[in-house]
């Protein structure tokens, strides 16, 4: 008899924290993810007045772990544990290398590194024991390559890129999966901010990427349900690319 197809959606009532989830692509990722039946914890800089009352919404920064661990020990008190995890929050940090003070490299590492491996930590010490869970890191088309006035991103978003790698490979034996999403470039207002002021150039980013416009932050959100849906069950370790085929694309 052939195999009970397995659902591309996450259960309903699943346990979902979100860094990062008050605007852009980490706010996709929760309205997706409340859409289909989940339970939304976010941590984020950022005030959220319009979210839903049921939501658990913690303002304060992931580099802090008091903070991290705040929301996840909330959830448990609230609803029992914790599901899936989404270490999204992060900084963009275009600048020149040279103008790029040791305080600021400071602040970039922190919450682009340090807050995906405190998101990660809290989520496993609750997911390694149940022997259950989904970890996901936003990663970046940066993770690979290099690029002008993006030293600190970069090197971050490459951080966290083998993190995921290296995080799969010591949970992946207690059923926790660790995944990467890596988006391209996408219309948030973080990207029309830069465009705005003059640090990226739309038309070359679209001319590079086959698909010829910007991402849909709902198109990540998508992506990131399924990684966390028992259709991913045997995804690990894996970085999958949301950019209408940019990293793809090795010419002129």
């Amino acid at each position: 008899m052939p195999d009970t197809p397995l659902a591309s959606v996450p259960p309903p009532g699943c346990r979902v924290f979100i860094t990062g989830g008050a605007q852009g692509i980490g706010r996709a990722m929760a309205d997706a993810f409340a859409a289909r039946g989940a339970r939304i914890a976010i941590l984020d800089a950022a005030a959220m007045p319009d979210a839903p009352a049921a939501w658990i919404i913690h303002q304060g920064s992931v580099a802090d772990p008091v903070a991290v661990e705040g929301v996840v020990a909330e959830m448990e008190q609230k609803w029992g544990g914790i599901d899936v995890a989404i270490a999204n929050a992060g900084l963009s940090a275009n600048r020149p290398t040279l103008g790029i003070t040791p305080d600021a490299w400071r602040q970039v590492l922190d919450v682009n590194l340090t807050g995906v491996f405190l998101t990660a930590q809290a989520a496993a010490r609750r997911m390694v024991p149940a022997r259950a869970g989904v970890i996901l890191a936003t990663t970046s088309i940066y993770a690979d390559r290099g690029g002008a006035e993006r030293a600190a991103y970069a090197a971050t978003k490459g951080g966290v890129a083998n993190l995921v790698r290296a995080l799969a490979c010591e949970w992946g034996a207690s059923n926790v999966r660790v995944n990467g999403i890596s988006p391209g470039y996408a219309d948030t207002a973080l990207t029309r901010a830069l465009i705005a002021d003059g640090r990226i150039d739309p038309v070359a980013i679209i001319g590079r990427t086959p698909m010829r416009r910007l991402g849909r932050t709902q198109e990540a959100a998508a992506v990131a349900c399924f990684l966390a849906s028992p259709a991913a069950a045997f995804i690990n370790g894996a970085i999958l690319p949301v950019d209408g085929g940019w990293g793809a694309n090795t010419g002129p």
